[in-house]
């Protein structure tokens, strides 16, 4: 399957060219104004990520806090976790025996360096009966900075920190410091090993994206982490990217990353967490800290968002690092510091594609949206506010709308118009976008019969050429990464010699099951080294991207 990058037309972003303001003192400038693509004005309701967060739950509120700018005082003082002790950073949430449970890190207020002693962060546990907080914290786990809680296919649980991990067979502890392990499998890392973000998959494995966009995959999430990816999977823009969050729900892969100098956020979607596309539109930006009044906590920077999900891996919930000034400006025992902030996101709906296959041109869809607790669609519906397609087109207001329904005993079948939903071989999660009968956001993703989810994920290392019985030899070894075992795949290796591409060698792979390697070994008739060559596997007509490479690279 060919994936497209939805971006805004490709061109935008890249085209508009991200003009940069100048700073008359660059080295405490913490941020560069980006131009917007104005196709993103006419984005609806719900066509961005950003519009899914919500307001926050009602919180405390004291005249005179402890600390913060003129543009936070009106906070949630109990949202999250804050005191006058330590300033916060980071950190995700994980739900167990009635309680949540955010490991953080953080460092003392007190410290010389202001926000910039972050480097020496101590990472916490915190706990709450209550998702928004207050989280007090209620053991310390040792050093570390960004961490991030993930469990491990055993049951276990990791915690990565940068250059580390602790790891505990409860949330309670104890816990045991070790190192993860790597294995980039020839290819060079994509700006390093920080800031790592991580997504259990089908079969218990861990998909992890690290800080510069590449895709790594461990079989249980404490065995070396393998790199699949060649380039960054992150949009074709110029930006300076981290902090990446990957979750993975019932329907599909989703990715966020920031910019965080230009404070432009980007969501991304993928069917198997190596093909991304991404949707147009902020995935957030600051302002989202809103009450039910309409108030704002006027954060100065949004960074480390993390997501917190539900039973079917929807996300319910973010929480996020926030800080009230430029992280400079932070100084010791001041008015500024930082904290970390949950705002509950609007849940996507439960929905099943009728169809057996993609719909033809003079051909109606069938769509079941699901009831479950809260939320019944035969009475919270708003029909006539319903659209159903692709992305794009739901995204900017079109897609096919409600002809009729009918009856289901566990939702209500929704039938579309066979007209304007924009669905192609392509859309691995067609979407519905409207509104309930309160007026309240209503929108949800499905799963197609003609798109990939659970398939094979192919990787070669780098080939070895021998010469074996007088006969020029090349051998390449490929493994696969995927949750199921691949099938009608073919290794192509060619060789680019002053510019110009021509194949090599190819091979038919037999079929490999998850994690297993096969050897390929394969006789050259004609062999005259040359300095770059790239690999292509084609897999069911799914190629993994082109790797180019240099022998002595």
């Amino acid at each position: 399957m060919k994936y497209r990058n939805q971006i805004f037309n490709r061109n935008s972003l890249l085209l508009a060219g991200f003009a940069f303001l100048t700073f008359t003192n660059p080295i405490k400038a913490q941020v560069k104004d980006r131009e917007i693509p104005k196709e993103w004005d006419n984005l609806v309701d719900g066509g961005r990520f950003r519009d899914l967060f919500l307001p926050m739950h009602k919180g405390k509120i004291v005249k005179k806090p402890n600390w913060g700018a003129d543009a936070v005082m009106n906070r949630y003082v109990d949202n999250g976790i804050e005191d006058q002790k330590n300033s916060y950073w980071g950190g995700n949430i994980k739900y167990a025996n009635g309680q949540y449970h955010l490991f953080v890190c953080g460092w003392p207020e007190s410290s010389e360096k202001g926000h910039m002693a972050w480097p020496g962060s101590t990472v916490y546990h915190t706990t709450s009966k209550r998702i928004n907080g207050p989280y007090k914290i209620v053991d310390t786990i040792g050093k570390g900075h960004n961490p991030e809680i993930f469990q491990a296919k055993d049951g276990s649980y990791v915690i990565y920190v940068i250059d580390g991990s602790y790891r505990s067979k409860t949330l309670n502890g104890p816990w045991t410091y070790q190192k993860l392990s790597f294995d980039n499998r020839d290819r060079p890392i994509i700006e390093g090993l920080s800031n790592l973000t991580f997504a259990k998959r089908e079969d218990g494995s861990q998909l992890m994206i690290c800080r510069g966009g590449g895709v790594w995959f461990s079989e249980n999430g404490v065995s070396p982490y393998m790199q699949v990816s060649n380039q960054r999977v992150y949009p074709p823009v110029e930006g300076e990217f981290e902090d990446p969050v990957v979750w993975k729900d019932h329907i599909q892969y989703h990715l966020i990353v920031n910019d965080w100098l230009g404070r432009i956020a980007f969501y991304q979607r993928s069917p198997d967490g190596i093909n991304w596309v991404t949707d147009p539109g902020q995935a957030y930006t600051i302002g989202i800290a809103k009450h039910k009044d309409g108030n704002k906590e006027e954060w100065y920077k949004y960074e480390r968002i993390k997501i917190f999900q539900d039973e079917y891996g929807r996300a319910i919930s973010s929480n996020f690092a926030v800080i009230d000034t430029i992280k400079w400006e932070d100084k010791a025992n001041d008015k500024y510091s930082s904290k970390n902030i949950i705002i509950p996101l609007t849940k996507p709906v439960l929905l099943e594609f009728l169809n057996p296959k993609l719909p033809k041109a003079d051909e109606e869809i069938k769509v079941l949206v699901k009831a479950e607790k809260g939320f019944d669609p035969n009475k919270d519906l708003d029909l006539k506010s319903l659209r159903f397609g692709s992305n794009e087109t739901v995204n900017y207001g079109g897609g096919s709308q409600v002809l009729r329904t009918e009856k289901a005993k566990d939702g209500l079948i929704l039938i579309f118009s066979k007209q304007d939903h924009k669905l192609n071989q392509d859309e691995f999660a067609p979407k519905l976008l409207g509104k309930r009968k309160d007026g309240k956001l209503l929108f949800g993703y499905t799963r197609v019969p003609w798109a990939k989810y659970e398939k094979g994920i192919l990787s070669a290392r780098k080939p070895v050429f021998l010469v074996e019985s007088g006969k020029s030899v090349v051998k390449m070894e490929v493994q696969n990464f995927g949750v199921k075992p691949s099938s009608n795949a073919k290794i192509k290796l060619y060789q680019i010699v002053n510019g110009e591409t021509k194949i090599l060698a190819e091979h038919a792979l037999n079929q490999i099951k998850p994690y297993e390697k096969e050897l390929v070994s394969i006789n050259l008739k004609e062999f005259v080294p040359s300095d770059e060559y790239s690999i292509i596997i084609d897999e069911e007509g799914s190629k993994l991207n082109e790797w180019k490479f240099k022998m002595k690279d």
